[in-house]
């Protein structure tokens, strides 16, 4: 068991809080049985995993243990302590996992692309990460001053999601525009849009580009967009 949070695979989990480890060691961490569950399903392998005594005994979280055992010998008991300084959250689920990121390939030809702009708060976009998964986009794209995709508010949010629509985060807007080159319709959301949504015409192939929270959306989203709705 470890039981010391100076130990080197502890103190490697609590980097990864930084985006710059994150990017540099291109892992994230995950934590609770049904998002570890999900990255599984997704055929990602954990690079490390860490549990209490305590979860162990509770039957989903034993079995999940004995699939992860079989792909990985990094599979560590840790103290409840420890636990706590490698979780993000005030009262951890038990089990957490060190993943690599997700490196889903993109569709040659995208049906239905979703750009967040500018989106900043993680838990917003973790949620809307869900929603892309349960309607059906098959690209998303982090366009400038939008939350890290690997964030451990957006993991949680995400709740799995993460691990099964493909995205891919913009450092220039001319990355997105290139993206979404010869698409039809690029509609941008705009609470004074002059197309109500259900009236839109959805068929595809289409864009979505989202806004910000405070600032809407930027002069580089506005400029592309063929409609708003």
């Amino acid at each position: 068991m470890i039981t010391s949070i100076s130990n080197a695979k502890v103190k490697h989990v609590r980097s990864l809080a930084r985006r710059r480890a994150r990017y540099a060691a291109r892992q994230l961490v995950v934590e609770g049985v049904r998002s570890i569950e999900e990255a599984q399903g997704a055929g990602i392998v954990p690079a490390l995993v860490f549990y209490t005594a305590t979860v162990a005994e509770e039957p989903r979280a034993h079995a999940l243990l004995a699939r992860l055992r079989a792909v990985t010998p990094e599979v560590f008991e840790v103290s409840d302590a420890v636990m706590q300084a490698m979780s993000s959250t005030e009262t951890p689920s038990g089990i957490l996992a060190v993943v690599p990121f997700p490196d889903l390939r993109l569709p040659a030809h995208p049906e239905f692309v979703l750009i967040l702009d500018a989106v900043r708060d993680p838990g917003n976009v973790g949620t809307i990460l869900r929603s892309a998964r349960a309607t059906g986009v098959d690209a998303v794209w982090f366009a400038p001053g939008t939350a890290d995709p690997y964030n451990d508010k957006v993991v949680r949010a995400a709740a799995g999601a993460l691990f099964r629509v493909p995205l891919r985060v913009a450092h220039v807007w001319p990355e997105v525009e290139s993206a979404l080159r010869g698409m039809p319709r690029i509609y941008l959301a705009d609470a004074r849009g002059e197309i109500e949504h259900s009236r839109a015409d959805w068929s595809r192939p289409v864009a979505l580009i989202v806004g910000g929270e405070t600032e809407g959306a930027s002069d580089a989203a506005r400029r592309i967009a063929t409609a708003r709705v």
